[in-house]
């Protein structure tokens, strides 16, 4: 399967005029896993990277090899970027694959649209024109809007004593890689002023000792806190396999839920345009995730 997926990645990089050195190898290995295990039911996220430059060559690659050997991959999932724009580019490379191998059924792979969307999405994109065969609805179709979902995803940030990074085009799925522990910093008026998460290595902040807090993408976005009051917010309950500590009751988490509510500035808590309260990370641990980023973002080439 590896020999087969490495053999068409290079034949459709020129197919689809991109570089295959760019395409992300650990994206492939984790799709041809896929593919071994559901054969008849491979359908791919193809934006953890760059769906223009690794996703698509990498998914087409693998589908390729699967109908070599006699099976038909079901399709893709965009899940952030220019939804129409992606869906539209996605099923022309389809075309243009099913055409060259004589092979129909590629043209008419399933392509899957999600990300949030509800209705004015789909308005928009039909507005727009796209290529979406369906649409995935989660959190607003099983959620009133007046009282919204917190959107959770579990995702891995270190495997093995390894720190991993997930890329996406969109910069707030992005994740921060490595074990961290965070803080809450509290102001002279006795407020938090802002959470601060920081590389499970490094010492914690101390009460009454300069702070350099950053945003975690943006370079100019940064701010020194000298806290009167440091809170460690990160504590271990479970860890393999065992409860380490006591949980706590359902008393004591809504007392924590009421003190944390009193902890913050009534313009946090306002209604109408409220002040986004700020989470940041430490020097380190910029210095860190950009390293990372860097390291693992493909590389564009213009002609």
């Amino acid at each position: 399967m590896l020999t087969l997926c490495t053999h068409w990645r290079n034949e459709l990089s020129h197919v689809l005029h991109v570089l295959a050195s760019e395409a992300s190898d650990g994206e492939m290995a984790a799709w041809i896993s896929f593919a071994i295990a559901f054969p008849s039911g491979f359908l791919a996220l193809v934006d953890t990277y760059d769906v223009q430059r690794s996703g698509l060559l990498n998914f087409c690659a693998v589908a390729l090899s699967l109908n070599d050997l006699g099976y038909r991959a079901v399709g893709i999932r965009i899940d952030s970027g220019d939804l129409a724009y992606l869906s539209k580019m996605s099923r022309q490379c389809f075309k243009v694959i099913a055409e060259k191998y004589n092979i129909p059924w590629f043209a008419g792979l399933t392509i899957i649209a999600s990300n949030d969307i509800n209705e004015d999405t789909i308005i928009s994109l039909n507005e727009q024109g796209h290529s979406i065969d369906s649409f995935g609805i989660g959190t607003h179709l099983v959620t009133c809007q007046r009282q919204p979902a917190l959107g959770g995803v579990y995702k891995m940030v270190e495997i093995k004593g390894r720190p991993c990074i997930k890329l996406s085009q969109d910069v707030n799925k992005m994740t921060m890689p490595g074990k961290k522990n965070v803080y809450r910093l509290y102001g002279a008026d006795g407020h938090a002023l802002i959470d601060l998460l920081q590389r499970s290595i490094e010492p914690p902040p101390e009460v009454g000792q300069k702070v350099l807090c950053r945003h975690p993408f943006q370079e100019a976005k940064r701010a020194y806190v000298i806290p009167t009051r440091v809170e460690p917010l990160y504590k271990m309950y479970w860890q393999k396999g065992n409860l380490v500590a006591p949980l706590p009751t359902l008393e004591d988490v809504r007392q924590r839920v009421q003190s944390s509510l009193e902890s913050l500035r009534n313009d946090h808590k306002r209604n109408l345009n409220p002040t986004p309260y700020k989470v940041s990370v430490s020097d380190d641990l910029y210095s860190f995730i950009h390293d990372l980023w860097l390291q693992n973002a493909p590389i564009g080439e213009l002609s």
